[in-house]
């Protein structure tokens, strides 16, 4: 258990940080979908900015993974369509309930438990495409 309080540490850090960043505010989803506001695109475009800057750091410092291992980033295929296809309907899911996966775990910390029943369709949801994903195109 000692193991994991490092990573426990890095989710309440990044829980208080989208908190104080408004990124868990359903107000200010709903003002990034109806473009009228550049604060959640900021937010966005800083992580993945971030992202690739630490990516790039990685490769050229050969940076290892907490388990010592080499960081490495497997290719994928450029399966326009099923990116489109599942961008899609994460952004309604996102949309429609004001939280993408992450913070629907950081809502209830600031009591907004009618998350729950997101979190519960969201595990449906996870259970009902690992029964059929023998049967869906990848």
């Amino acid at each position: 258990m000692g193991k994991y309080i490092k990573f426990f540490s890095v989710g309440i850090f990044f829980g208080i940080v989208l908190v104080k960043s408004e990124a868990v505010s359903w107000y200010r989803i709903f003002e990034m979908f109806k473009f009228q506001s550049f604060h959640m695109y900021g937010i966005i475009g800083t992580a993945v900015t971030t992202g690739i800057i630490i990516l790039l750091l990685s490769k050229n410092k050969k940076i290892k993974t907490t388990e010592g291992k080499s960081l490495r980033v497997p290719l994928k295929d450029r399966g326009f369509t099923r990116y489109m296809l599942g961008g899609i309907i994460f952004g309604l899911g996102w949309a429609l309930s004001g939280a993408c996966p992450g913070p629907m775990y950081i809502l209830i910390g600031t009591g907004a438990f009618s998350i729950l029943i997101v979190i519960a369709a969201a595990l449906l949801g996870t259970y009902v495409y690992g029964l059929l994903k023998d049967k869906l195109p990848h």
